[in-house]
């Protein structure tokens, strides 16, 4: 097993990514793919030639991480099987290669004035995010909310940068998953198929309100037919 030697820790080491990927596409992609199984602190690629294939992700729990390398072990990214492990040095070699490397302490201060900043604009939006209604801290469908359940999804909300590929990663995770559409001409939404409204259904819920950034939690409605 790739991890038998090196003891469980918050950060994990992946191999074997497909190089031709953008680098900050390939960011996002992996925080993307990487937070359902925790909150995550940092995600490093970089693309000098030694460390090209490769890349970090730093959760902020050891069980998140656990969780993750389980159950993304040879899971098919870029159309190349992720091989992953726990990192050796919890990413400090990475960051001082970047000459990006803080101390812990430093490191610690400055997730809490980000997190500080983020609860300060939350609360002065209670009721929205970018616009959108909110139930229970959820984000609300407007528009399509009254639709009737059917097998394809509509997406709302979503950053401009975000791609087919990003969201094939979130939504095919779930049984009946079929296709991804989007529309060039009108950035932020995307339209995805499943085999069934139950299948649908069953996405709809767990990823409603799953945050592609921390300002793009995704609004997810059953599509007009």
């Amino acid at each position: 097993m790739l991890t038998a030697d090196i003891p469980p820790n918050q950060s994990i080491y992946i191999q074997n990514i497909n190089e031709k990927i953008n680098k900050e596409e390939l960011k996002r992609s992996l925080y993307c793919l990487f937070s359902n199984f925790g909150r995550i602190l940092d995600v490093i690629a970089l693309k000098t030639p030694k460390l090209r294939g490769q890349a970090w992700v730093v959760f902020t729990e050891v069980t998140a991480a656990s969780n993750a390398v389980r159950q993304m072990q040879n899971f098919p990214f870029y159309d190349k099987p992720m091989r992953i492990q726990y990192a050796k040095s919890k990413s400090d070699c990475v960051t001082k290669a970047e000459g990006t490397f803080v101390t812990r302490e430093k490191k610690i201060k400055q997730e809490e004035k980000v997190e500080r900043k983020r609860q300060a604009g939350e609360s002065q939006q209670p009721n929205s995010y970018n616009g959108a209604a909110t139930q229970n801290g959820r984000p609300v469908p407007s528009g399509q909310d009254t639709m009737p359940p059917n097998n394809i999804l509509f997406i709302q909300n979503l950053p401009v940068e975000t791609t087919s590929m990003m969201l094939q990663l979130l939504f095919k995770q779930y049984p009946g998953f079929k296709e991804i559409r989007m529309i060039e001409a009108k950035p932020g939404i995307a339209f995805v198929e499943y085999e069934d409204d139950v299948q649908s259904s069953i996405a709809m819920e767990a990823l409603q309100g799953f945050k592609i950034t921390p300002q793009n939690p995704m609004v997810v409605s059953f599509a007009k037919k």
